[in-house]
């Protein structure tokens, strides 16, 4: 896909992998709305990209359906959708104070699972009225899984189960969309350095980069960033999940 000039959207763009995604996207021409529930940051981000930002809650249809909205009225019908937004939560299927709590499992699934699926659905729909690049191309769907989707950890029950839905659904959505030129892929990462690793003790953090067997540190935004932009630019990568971890297999904790 040429990316210059296109509609761009990326959930939780406000920073971390988002943010990098979204970066990026605005270096190659694209013009990005962050969607994110940090106005603050999202904002910010979104002035110095020269871009647009819309505070959007991913598992509400109302909140989706009005960013949506909004970003097809200030750059265009989208033809980029990459979905970063997400949370995690750890908690024990049985722990000290008792079982999983089911209020808690099902958010973390509201979000990470039904919120990537909400924006897919939604944005498609407005994808399909791309006049056609290359190849019939009308629009490409970036999603974002963890390795946890096949290794998780004590205490991922939740993340996990999320992450492997995103990474089960991939194929089935690039097959539905397939007629009209969308694409759909996901990236699986490892351990990658964010704004939620930042908050974390260095030892912690030297302690994770050592898991990684080459190369031995955290991953950097950038590198997600420019996987996505590879996945946009390259029109055969489809219903694909690709991990990108450094090798890493996690251990249960």
């Amino acid at each position: 896909m040429d990316l210059s000039g296109v509609s761009a959207i990326v959930t939780g763009g406000a920073s971390g992998l988002g943010g990098a995604t979204a970066e990026a996207l605005a270096g190659a021409g694209a013009k990005v709305a962050i969607w994110d529930l940090n106005e603050e940051k999202g904002r910010e981000h979104a002035a110095t990209l020269g871009g647009a930002f819309f505070p959007v809650n991913v598992s509400s249809e109302d909140s989706v359906a009005e960013a949506l909205a909004g970003t097809v009225s200030a750059h265009g019908t989208p033809s980029v959708l990459v979905n970063c937004a997400g949370i995690a939560i750890g908690e024990k299927t049985v722990g000290k104070n008792g079982p999983h709590r089911l209020e808690s499992y099902r958010k973390v699934l509201d979000v990470n699972l039904v919120g990537t699926f909400n924006c897919i659905r939604l944005v498609a729909v407005e994808m399909e009225k791309n006049a056609p690049q290359a190849d019939g191309e009308r629009g490409v769907i970036i999603n974002t899984a963890s390795v946890a989707a096949y290794e998780g950890q004590i205490g991922q029950a939740a993340y996990a189960a999320s992450k492997g839905g995103v990474v089960g659904m991939t194929l089935p959505v690039a097959r539905d969309l397939m007629n009209a030129g969308i694409r759909c892929n996901t990236i699986a990462p490892g351990i990658f350095w964010t704004p939620m690793m930042a908050g974390m003790d260095q030892k912690v953090q030297d302690a994770l980069a050592a898991m990684v067997p080459f190369p031995k540190r955290l991953g950097r935004p950038d590198e997600f960033a420019s996987l996505a932009m590879e996945i946009c630019r390259n029109t055969m990568i489809n219903g694909a999940v690709i991990r990108l971890d450094g090798a890493i297999r996690m251990q249960p904790k």
